[in-house]
């Protein structure tokens, strides 16, 4: 069975609801993207890239339902290169990386396009056809833009809960205060801006130019606070339950957010078409439901999977790349894992950075391995929890491990 590993990762800056990015399309995101992945391995003969996998977590508008296909095409990439779109929601570039590598380990592939898009300001409302031509009823619009919508009504009603709510829900049965809460997300601005002012993202992050005359160019994750703390954060109001008994803010929450990211996922004969060494190897994956009130709980036994498929354990882990949906979903998963927290998002993680959905399990795979390089630790894990109740994780080797 051939190696898969991650031969190199970049993204966008992630720019906030509305904001410098809310002027481009998803699927130009993630040509930009794709663009600047084919120039940084100027050997490349792009007729050898086996194939393209993209994860999105709308597919309602502008991505035109397979962006893989669309990224590609826009981004000037061969008309004979294929490409599919996965739809796991937030684990949705993930489960690209994670399929591209199973694609090389059983042969079929030796080079894959790996990449993920969200633009969480341009999602469409949509609209359901009726029975009839011209009802007389008014009809409603639904927002695409995250959660539920046009809810089978056979789904259990604490199924379909809201995001906010249901980590209420995690939060309690896992005792987590919201002092606790604001403390880690504070933390998490901290850590990226610092990361950001260390030049840590200088390789992982490609500006984006102004999408008119009258925009900015995007150069940094523009949702990052430097300035917070756990007493300025401790001043917001709950979002989804009364104060007496509700704990989630805007500041203890990941923001939604615009962005792209992309990755090379290839075997050993990939270094030779790309003419650079491999960043990492993926050593294992693993997925893993359970109750979709308690999504943010699911990465909790996808990571041990990974880990035991790995044949290590979290005693061998030195990094973890965990994405914060929420505050109390990451304690949850940390003190379930039992691990020192300063392992987790060192460089800052989704409360500070953002959480474009189909964008973020690619950002936090390419920032680990980032970090065992930086560091010289051999493993890592990267996971990511996933609304209706999934998880997947993977773990990485650094094959350059000094310690």
């Amino acid at each position: 069975m051939q190696q898969a590993y991650v031969y190199d990762a970049v993204r966008t800056p992630f720019g906030k609801i509305g904001g410098s990015l809310s002027g481009h399309r998803p699927d130009d995101l993630a040509a930009h993207v794709v663009r600047t992945l084919v120039a940084r391995a100027p050997e490349l003969d792009t007729a050898d890239i086996d194939e393209s996998i993209f994860g999105n977590a709308n597919g309602a508008g502008e991505e035109n339902r397979n962006v893989a296909r669309m990224a590609t095409l826009l981004a000037g990439l061969p008309t004979s290169l294929p490409g599919t779109t996965m739809n796991r929601l937030c684990g949705s570039s993930l489960d690209a990386a994670i399929a591209a590598s199973r694609q090389i380990n059983v042969g079929d592939a030796d080079l894959l396009l790996v990449g993920g898009t969200e633009s969480m300001s341009r999602a469409p409302w949509v609209l359901p056809k009726t029975d009839r031509p011209f009802p007389m009823a008014n009809l409603e619009l639904s927002n695409s833009t995250l959660g539920w919508r046009l809810v089978n009504p056979a789904m259990p009603g604490e199924w379909t809960v809201s995001l906010g709510e249901a980590t209420e829900q995690l939060r309690e049965k896992y005792s987590i205060s919201r002092k606790d809460q604001d403390a880690f997300s504070a933390a998490s601005h901290q850590r990226a801006a610092a990361a950001w002012d260390a030049g840590h993202y200088d390789n992982l992050v490609v500006s984006v130019p102004a999408a008119s005359q009258r925009g900015t160019e995007t150069i940094r994750d523009e949702t990052i606070r430097a300035d917070s703390t756990a007493e300025t954060l401790a001043a917001l109001r709950t979002v989804f339950r009364p104060a007496e008994n509700g704990t989630v803010t805007a500041g203890n929450a990941s923001p939604m957010s615009d962005g792209a990211s992309a990755a090379w996922i290839g075997s050993e004969k990939a270094q030779a078409m790309l003419g650079t060494a491999p960043l990492a190897r993926i050593a294992s994956r693993a997925s893993h439901a359970n109750d979709p009130r308690f999504f943010g709980f699911a990465p909790v036994e996808a990571a041990n999977k990974a880990l035991a498929k790995a044949g290590i354990s979290w005693n061998d882990v030195a990094a973890v790349e965990l994405n914060e949906a929420f505050a109390a979903q990451s304690l949850a998963c940390i003190r379930a894992w039992d691990i020192d927290p300063e392992l987790v998002n060192a460089w800052g993680g989704a409360i500070a950075i953002g959480h474009p959905l189909g964008a973020s399990g690619l950002r936090i795979l390419g920032t680990l391995a980032a970090r065992l390089r930086a560091t010289g630790d051999r493993w890592g894990v990267a996971a990511i929890c996933i609304g209706v109740g999934q998880g997947l994780a993977v773990v990485l080797e650094n094959t350059e491990a000094t310690r």
